[in-house]
């Protein structure tokens, strides 16, 4: 099953790729294909949102970037999370516990009568 990006709630994809980022330096292609990994092929991140999103967290300076190169031998950027990213990440791992925690009250509480 693939969640459609419409689907995908505002700021989620920051957090996956904050998180993907905190596992190691990635380019593009690899962190999609590592959230779509980690997922189990649940979430598929195309081009079209993942290289705006990547933009706007490193123009928030929670991540950077250099250039590299692949294990295909190919020019490539490289992301990394900064040490604003890993506090950005602690945050918003925080939020997203306590925003599921309630959503999971809520759907295991009986209906009213």
């Amino acid at each position: 099953m693939t969640v459609p990006p419409a689907d995908v709630l505002q700021g989620t994809l920051d957090l996956l790729i904050l998180r993907t980022l905190s596992l190691q330096p990635m380019h593009g292609w690899g962190i999609a294909h590592r959230i779509q990994q980690l997922s189990q092929d649940v979430l598929r991140v195309n081009q079209g949102s993942l290289y705006p999103a990547v933009h706007r967290l490193e123009q928030r300076g929670l991540i950077a970037a250099e250039w590299g190169v692949t294990e295909n031998n190919r020019r490539a950027k490289y992301y990394r999370l900064t040490a604003s990213g890993e506090r950005q990440l602690a945050q918003e791992l925080e939020s997203w516990e306590r925003f599921t925690g309630a959503v999971r009250l809520v759907l295991q509480t009986g209906t009213a009568s």
